[in-house]
């Protein structure tokens, strides 16, 4: 059985991957809808980088309860990964779109001076404030026997 991470490990694991992750929202037809997106942290919130007018900005809009999960590894040995539970909310309003084009530069180690300096037209957003974290390890799975 896996063992959970601790606090500091999700966030480590969170920092530390290229900033991908896999968002599931619920379609119109009540069948979960998974796809990979690019995504940053935000005061322990997911944000995540949207075309609008896609089926997710759709799902959202109409249900506000997602999943993001992240996973590493290739082997039972070595898996380990994330998943929150959590309401989202879909960003269009222009100050806070560029308020969080600015903090996912900075996020990426974008030089301050390329940030930008007005919102991108179009520019939506994925807000997830997480409700439920769950986590697993299960390169660690043989010290719970201990």
């Amino acid at each position: 059985m896996p063992r959970k991470l601790t606090d500091d490990e999700i966030t480590a694991l969170l920092d530390s991957r290229p900033g991908w992750a896999i968002l599931t929202t619920i379609d119109k037809d009540g069948f979960p809808h998974t796809v990979p997106l690019g995504y940053f942290r935000m005061n322990g919130d997911v944000v995540m980088g949207v075309r609008d007018g896609t089926r997710k900005v759709a799902n959202v809009e109409r249900n506000p309860n997602v999943s993001v999960m992240l996973e590493e590894g290739s082997t039972m040995a070595d898996i380990r990964g994330v998943m929150f539970q959590g309401h989202a909310r879909i960003v269009r309003e222009p100050a806070e779109t560029l308020e969080l084009a600015r903090h996912g530069a900075r996020s990426r180690g974008v030089p301050e001076s390329e940030w930008p300096t007005a919102p991108r037209p179009g520019a939506t957003y994925i807000y997830v404030t997480p409700a439920r974290t769950l986590s697993w390890d299960y390169g660690d799975s043989a010290s719970d026997d201990e």
